[in-house]
């Protein structure tokens, strides 16, 4: 008779991997992230079109969604885009709330975009902070 398989190790959830991820971000203030964006680094809305919609957007700030954002930041990939012509350019990935931006911004690094960090608590906190805000284009029929 043979024995059970040994229970696999746990793998750590999304609240470790977070944290893990975010240990190796700078990440930013929305006073400090406005800082950066007057002196030269580029913020970048990836949050979807209809959120950005309803809620307004951040003036200055490139919109790339989430699923093209490696392809568009990477000076090597074919499709990126040609404000991204060096991987030490200060990316300032932004969200919602400062989630999903923390796991791209790591991603960006992960593919060698060096210096990219996020804006921590995303738009809501920018918006909150009173740091300036475009105003919702709202949605056809909506």
């Amino acid at each position: 008779m043979s024995e059970p398989p040994a229970p696999e190790t746990e793998a750590p959830g999304i609240d470790q991997h977070l944290a893990r991820v975010r240990r190796q971000l700078d990440r930013l203030s929305p006073h400090r992230a406005h800082a950066e964006a007057a002196a030269g680094a580029r913020l970048v809305d990836t949050r979807p079109r209809l959120r950005r919609e309803d809620e307004g957007g951040i003036p200055g700030a490139l919109v790339i969604e989430r699923n093209h954002l490696e392809w568009r930041l990477d000076p090597s990939s074919e499709g990126a885009l040609p404000e991204a012509d060096d991987r030490t350019l200060r990316w300032i990935v932004f969200c919602d709330e400062g989630y999903a931006s923390s796991l791209a911004a790591a991603s960006l690094r992960t593919v060698g975009v060096s210096r990219a960090t996020d804006l921590i608590g995303g738009f809501r906190a920018w918006r909150a902070a009173g740091l300036p805000v475009l105003p919702p284009t709202g949605r056809p029929g909506a």
